[in-house]
């Protein structure tokens, strides 16, 4: 039976409004990362009357944004390297074994999940300043320290969601894994691992866009030279003057990576988020 036609229309002028909402910030920031810095800070123009691409090439040199970007990619793949593993191996041992203390362990990870993330940020200052006084372990400051943090906040979703993905692949695959010779890692790296796959992608872009975009605990546990792209931005804007045209550029510069890898995995991070959700 078809829709009634208002049911169309209202559908269409939704669908409208909510494409114009989120297309007209997107559009505003190119047009304004095309303009000169005087028609970004004078009156408003939707149709800009004037175009030029120097605020890509004067973000480089305004700020170190080579350096801020390094640092961002080097912090935000190795968490998410680090989550991915963890986060296998955990998932695989409370989805395929029972243990004592199970429930508490899967309870606790969840639960981890729904307090805000300040709470946490002077316990960790404090501890990685006392581990650096005691050990001389530099943590704050430092890449090392700024992965531990994120891993922190990524791993405790990233094994609730990889063990219902797990707990989604059917045991007898194991069975059959074991009774070819294939041991517990083997069984794991060898069939459930390639099965896993569309939940593994969605783990690694979950982590990967936690750590690329944070602002907070890059903001206090950073310095000069470790200072990523989500905290370095600032730098465009000065006592005297905020180069909006350039803060545009580089957040269209800085998006690319994470839109670009959402788009490449799109279709395994949809069958990852939804694998599980119906045993």
């Amino acid at each position: 039976m078809a829709p009634p036609q208002s049911f169309l229309w209202a559908r269409r002028i939704f669908l409208t409004l909510l494409t114009v909402f989120v297309v007209l910030p997107v559009f505003v920031m190119v047009t304004s990362s095309l303009k000169p810095l005087e028609d970004v800070t004078g009156k408003f123009q939707w149709i800009p009357s004037g175009l030029t691409i120097s605020p890509y090439f004067d973000i480089w040199d305004t700020v170190p944004l080579a350096d801020y970007f390094m640092n961002s990619l080097v912090v935000a793949g190795a968490a998410t390297v680090c989550s991915v593993v963890i986060a296998v191996f955990a998932a695989y041992a409370v989805s395929r074994y029972n243990f004592r203390g199970k429930r508490v362990f899967t309870v606790t990870v969840l639960s981890t999940q729904m307090f805000p993330g300040i709470l946490f940020l002077l316990p960790l200052f404090l501890i990685y300043v006392n581990i650096g006084n005691a050990t001389g372990i530099a943590l704050f400051g430092s890449r090392i320290g700024l992965i531990i943090t994120y891993l922190t906040f990524s791993l405790p979703f990233s094994i609730w969601m990889l063990i219902g993905y797990f707990d989604s692949v059917p045991r007898d695959l194991d069975e059959a894994a074991k009774v070819d010779g294939c041991g517990p890692l083997g069984a794991l790296f060898r069939v459930i691992v390639p099965a896993a796959i569309p939940g593994i992608v969605a783990v690694a872009v979950y982590a990967f866009m936690t750590a690329w975009g944070e602002v907070l605990f890059a903001s206090v546990m950073t310095n000069e030279t470790t200072r990523t792209l989500a905290v370095g931005l600032q730098g465009y804007s000065t006592q005297n003057d905020v180069y909006w045209n350039q803060v545009m550029a580089a957040s269209l510069v800085v998006s690319l990576p994470v839109v670009a890898g959402f788009l490449l995995l799109q279709r395994y991070l949809v069958t990852g988020l939804t694998a599980g959700a119906v045993k």
